[in-house]
């Protein structure tokens, strides 16, 4: 695995590259929405799959900088992104084998699908201290604070700033260097190995590993009372408002088979649920005193307009697809089919709509 690995991370742009090109080509493959067709699906979850671990390798390449990040996400947070990764790979094959072998009840598979995503989501927005999810908790959540003071301006690390340049150079040889002395120091004091004079060899050892591997600083994980505390009402919207937005899906399909796919209340109370979610979390300075704001990231502020893209996934849902998009995409192919390559591109192109609307988790947003 490890041989795998280093090959991985030495031709990273060629594995981006044909993960990339391999996924848009299965859309390609034939009987792609037949509903009795598993192969394909299977496919396409197994390149999905394939690439996502490729993707998770490379991103977690070894680097000789810091990795800062709250305490207790080091080892089981990283997984979730992983884990939620391969759930979105796995959960079009599901619906469609549940589909083959039985029937309407593929909703039951469906809601367990969910109901797992949002468990797991629900899991990292606890660990990682409550910060809003990027991309459905796929994309770590890293940027700092900037409520909180910045760790390289704090009281003690002015001098060293101040002696190793900029952030780019911090972290440099002698920093590395001089960590490894101390956590040298450290392990001498403490080991009972330490007095032994057979102990040299194993200092050797690890000062070398001190120096080679990377400094882990672990920043402590905010709670849900702390957040409450430091942002009053504003804090508890906030987390209302995830709270909303990660489980919308799960409430959807649960209506979905109480009343049926053709049903308006499942559509009317996810598009209620998306709303009051959004609402809150956009107008928290409403809210609340305005000396407890919550300033998000830029990363966090386009995670907002992503999700108000996302409303319209509520046009190619059902009743509403059919009922009315529909009947606008059929007139408008009607319109230009006697117009050469036009005409046929754009029968395509319906007709991809049609069949990407007929599989729940291709519109379903989550």
């Amino acid at each position: 695995m490890e041989a795998y690995k280093q090959w991985v991370w030495r031709n990273r742009e060629y594995v981006h590259s044909m993960g990339s090109l391999a996924n848009g080509l299965t859309w390609l493959l034939p009987e792609k929405f037949s509903a009795s067709e598993i192969g394909p699906e299977a496919v396409t979850a197994f390149l999905g799959i394939f690439t996502t671990i490729n993707e998770h390798i490379i991103e977690t390449l070894p680097t000789t900088r810091p990795h800062v990040g709250p305490s207790g996400t080091d080892s089981s947070s990283l997984s979730y992104p992983l884990l939620i990764s391969i759930l979105k790979d796995l959960e079009t094959v599901v619906e469609v084998a549940a589909e083959h072998f039985y029937g309407d009840k593929k909703w039951n598979f469906i809601i367990l699908t969910e109901a797992m995503k949002a468990m797991i989501r629900l899991a990292l927005f606890r660990n990682t201290g409550y910060k809003m999810l990027l991309h459905g908790g796929e994309t770590p959540n890293d940027d700092k604070d900037p409520n909180q003071p910045n760790l390289q301006n704090r009281p003690g690390n002015l001098d060293r700033n101040h002696r190793f340049g900029n952030q780019q150079n911090h972290w440099n040889l002698e920093g590395r260097a001089m960590s490894a002395l101390s956590s040298f120091g450290q392990n001498a004091r403490t080991s009972p190995t330490a007095l032994s004079p057979t102990s040299g060899w194993s200092r050797r050892i690890q000062h070398q590993q001190a120096v080679i591997e990377p400094v882990v600083i672990k920043e402590k994980r905010r709670t849900l009372s702390e957040l409450v505390s430091e942002k009053g009402v504003k804090g508890a919207l906030f987390v209302m408002g995830e709270v909303l937005f990660i489980t919308r899906p799960l409430i959807y399909v649960l209506f979905i088979r109480r009343y049926g796919v053709r049903s308006w209340i499942p559509w009317a109370i996810s598009l209620s649920v998306d709303a009051l979610g959004m609402g809150i979390v956009s107008n928290l300075k409403l809210w609340g005193e305005q000396s407890k704001q919550i300033h998000f990231s830029q990363p966090e502020k386009d995670e907002l307009r992503r999700r108000k893209l996302l409303w319209a996934l509520y046009l190619m849902r059902d009743p509403f697809f059919t009922k009315y998009t529909r009947q606008k995409l059929e007139s408008s192919q009607k319109r230009v089919e006697p117009v050469p390559l036009i005409g046929f591109l754009t029968e395509k192109i319906v007709e991809l709509l049609v069949g990407a609307q007929s599989r729940y988790t291709y519109i379903s947003g989550s």
